[in-house]
């Protein structure tokens, strides 16, 4: 006589879990909240009390911040650090995340730091990404200025080779905002907040 024959339950898939986003609070959120809320996207970002997420970057981004931080790094001084997508925390509702950032040495006390503060800042440089525009070119060098950083540079493309362009921004001391002092195509070169030089060329960026 044959064996009995039984059918195992086919177990259901598991329903996918909600994406759950974390609710504001009513007068927004704090660069506190930036530091300790659970499962945020890296560079996320602080903009009014708003948590604003960064889409995923072009080859461009990545690459011109590489060209930025060698060539800056190059002729830095001692008292000086170059730090690369470092939160910076300009007041209570606003924690955005230059690019690029030269700030004081002595501000660099641990390597599990996350964020530096506005006075330590000198120079915060901002690459400007499809997703950034509006912010990059509006937002952020107000806010930059209005917490005293003297110095700002935005990087975009140009031209029908998109080739890099650095424009070069000093705060004037008596309007309390940026100045465009140069704007810079194949070949960077300043004095402030130091000396830098810097071969911006579309060769030197496909060299990376």
């Amino acid at each position: 006589m044959g064996g009995t024959m039984t059918a195992e339950p086919i177990a259901e898939p598991a329903a996918e879990q909600p994406c759950r986003w974390p609710v504001p609070p009513q007068d927004g959120y704090t660069v506190d909240d930036l530091f300790t809320l659970p499962n945020l996207p890296p560079h996320t970002e602080l903009i009014d009390g708003s948590l604003v997420f960064v889409s995923p970057q072009r080859r461009f981004h990545a690459k011109m911040i590489d060209l930025l931080m060698s060539g800056l790094r190059r002729t830095v001084s001692d008292d000086l650090k170059v730090e690369r997508e470092m939160t910076v925390m300009l007041d209570r509702r606003n924690g955005p995340e230059p690019d690029v950032s030269v700030v004081r040495a002595e501000a660099a006390t641990s390597l599990d730091q996350t964020s530096f503060k506005a006075a330590d800042v000198l120079l915060a440089i901002e690459v400007v990404s499809p997703d950034s525009e509006a912010r990059d070119h509006d937002a952020k060098p107000h806010k930059y200025a209005a917490a005293g950083i003297r110095h700002f540079w935005l990087v975009e493309t140009a031209g029908s080779d998109e080739h890099p362009v650095v424009r070069v921004y000093e705060l004037d001391p008596v309007t309390k905002a940026y100045a465009l002092s140069g704007i810079h195509h194949e070949h960077l070169k300043v004095s402030v907040p130091y000396d830098i030089d810097i071969d911006i060329s579309l060769d030197a960026l496909g060299r990376l």
